[in-house]
């Protein structure tokens, strides 16, 4: 028996913006916007009785976060943060928020809470649990927050690189810069030892601020790793001992799983979740398992064993039928849909996602698109023969009959601002194919019998279907289209990487920050694949950057929007949808539209 249910996009707030972590493990390829990322659920279930994690926990359950192996506890370093880790480590690591399944933004959980106690200057207030602890019994304390913050490279740990090294940069390999918390929260967080709480202050507006703080790592391991006491570190690092701090950025920045299979100790790999490492419970390549945390002081997991398997996307729906799994995020594909439908025993739910797919123009000086060669009038032209809407009416309209083309990029169709936006931004005109206009525009050009070589991460057949479209398409208007789509276009050395492609297509995940834009649109923006500029973008993301008034957001965004149209930055398509399907009679599963995916609630499910 199967049951399949639907549901419609909740907006997750006024101004939705997107977060970057790396390539999300569901096949979609999509990539997550910069920034600080950091999950109670509602109706979707997937029995027809409330499910319940009181009691003892029973059974196993098996999902499968793809093919990437597990890199270990520490997710916080450059060659770790990614969304396929964080799904192992978010079920071991409780932050202080999380976003719920329709998006939205939730303070307060078993780990503590926090207040703006002043807007000006921007001052946060952080409160402990007084029964949080980490795996083992060691309270979680101010001291921890700390540690979080200096290995975020502060000004004074930048300053003793530079007179160590003779280069300023970071210390410690964090993956957020140093200008997002380090820098701007000038004396860290304000505390004393053993306190369970503290205070940050802000030298200047940040529209993210409730994303900045979350779990911290246990400093009283990386303090014996020194041979010191939580305290004695805390006080080395609160006077600025950079010798100290050089010992303690070679312990933190090692402080994963170089070899796949083997955990190290639990002393050192403390959990403070609901979930722990299950010793011995790593086999490289294929699983690694997770039991309670015995020292949890929240409600218990409904579950005895949460496996994590690794298994690759095209593999995923022959190991749910087979029961290998019991849990599946999939592509959100036709195919996926009529494959899961023609299974017994499972639970199907589909829906919107916060993901969505766009077509990138390359505006580097080797590109046809490039001001130096085709411009303004070739990008217009490549437009007018995108078939936009026929994409959507043919590879996702079927999955999902409410989908729309997408015309924004910071706002989604159900954010109560998207048409206002939408009406002030963007005049339609690339609504519907107009050949005859994109012919008059290539000639204008000046490049006789245009090539555009349009690139994604392969093999992915609705990508490759997209591309296929718009060959056919644009073919008409004398623009031939290379599918130049391969397993290395976003690699380092590959085509993305070294600018060889006039187009790219794939998918940024998102997840309710507000600046993370940034990343892509401006300038300096680590993200910014494409080589774009563009003054008034940069003037208005400053805008957003440095207030907490909404109005200013929307204000700002509503600009940015127009410019990104008016000089064609690229296209926006669609909001991907997407499909969880799980074996029947496991209760609590529930679709999350953030990059958090089904698992943000793996606690709670239970047989």
């Amino acid at each position: 028996m199967k049951r399949r249910r639907t549901y419609s996009l909740v907006a997750a707030s006024a101004a939705v913006a997107l977060v970057l972590s790396a390539c999300t493990t569901g096949g979609d390829d999509e990539e997550t916007k910069s920034g600080d990322d950091t999950n109670t659920s509602s109706e979707e279930n997937g029995g027809d009785d409330e499910g319940s994690t009181d009691g003892a926990p029973e059974g196993t359950v098996s999902f499968t976060t793809g093919g990437d192996e597990y890199a270990g506890y520490n997710n916080l370093l450059s060659s770790t943060y990614s969304t396929g880790n964080s799904v192992v480590n978010d079920r071991m690591m409780t932050g202080f928020g999380y976003f719920d399944a329709s998006g939205e933004w939730v303070n307060g959980t078993d780990l503590g809470s926090y207040e703006m106690v002043s807007e000006d200057p921007l001052t946060v207030e952080y409160t402990i649990n007084e029964e949080a602890v980490y795996q083992g019994g060691t309270t979680i304390t101010c001291e921890d927050y700390y540690m979080d913050w200096v290995t975020q490279n502060p000004q004074w740990i930048l300053d003793g690189q530079e007179e160590a090294t003779g280069e300023a940069g970071p210390l410690f390999d964090h993956v957020s810069g140093s200008d997002t918390y380090a820098i701007p929260v000038a004396a860290g967080p304000d505390c004393e030892a053993g306190d369970r709480s503290f205070t940050i202050e802000y030298s200047e507006p940040n529209p993210d601020w409730e994303l900045v703080v979350s779990g911290a790592l246990p400093s009283h391991v990386m303090a014996e790793k020194l041979g010191m006491s939580k305290e004695e570190l805390f006080e080395a690092l609160k006077n600025e001992d950079f010798e100290v701090a050089q010992k303690l950025a070679e312990e933190w920045n090692n402080w994963y799983s170089p070899n796949p299979g083997e955990l190290p100790p639990i002393e050192e790999t403390p959990s403070f979740g609901p979930f722990t490492y299950l010793e011995g419970g790593w086999e490289a390549g294929q699983y690694i398992t997770l039991v309670p945390n015995p020292d949890w002081w929240g409600e218990a997991p409904g579950v005895e064993e949460l496996v994590f398997r690794m298994i690759a996307p095209e593999g995923q729906l022959q190991a749910l039928d087979n029961q290998d799994v019991n849990v599946i995020e999939p592509q959100g594909t036709q195919d996926a849909l009529d494959t899961l439908e023609g299974m017994s025993g499972i639970v199907i739910l589909t829906g919107p996602t916060m993901i969505w797919e766009h077509v990138d123009y390359n505006w580097a000086e080797g590109s046809v698109f490039s001001d130096a060669n085709g411009g303004f009038e070739l990008r217009e032209a490549f437009a007018y023969c995108v078939p936009r809407e026929e994409i959507v009416e043919k590879l996702v309209r079927p999955l999902d009959e409410e989908t729309e083309v997408l015309n924004l990029r910071e706002y989604f169709p159900s954010d109560p601002n998207y048409d206002a936006v939408v009406e002030q931004a963007y005049d339609g005109r690339y609504d519907e194919v107009d050949i005859e206009k994109a012919k008059e525009l290539v000639e204008a050009s000046g490049v006789e019998n245009p090539t555009v070589r349009l690139g994604y991460s392969a093999p992915n057949q609705r990508r490759a279907d997209t591309v296929a479209l718009i060959q056919s398409s644009c073919a008409e208007a004398g623009i031939t289209v290379e599918d130049i789509g391969s397993s290395d276009f976003f690699a380092p050395g590959g085509a993305l990487d070294t600018g060889n492609y006039d187009a790219a297509l794939f998918a940024w995940s998102g997840s309710g920050q507000i600046v993370s834009g940034a990343n892509i649109y401006t300038t300096t923006g680590q993200q910014n694949y494409h080589a774009w500029s563009n003054e008034t973008v940069d003037e208005q993301w400053n805008r957003v950057q440095t207030s907490l008034d909404e109005e200013v957001w929307l204000e700002a965004k509503t600009e940015i929007e127009t410019v990104l149209w008016d000089e064609l930055f690229g296209l926006p398509l669609y909001v991907h949808p997407g499909i969880v399907a799980h074996t029947e009679g496991l209760q609590n599963v529930e679709r999350n539209l953030t990059q958090s995916g089904v698992v943000w609630n793996a606690e709670e499910w239970t047989w």
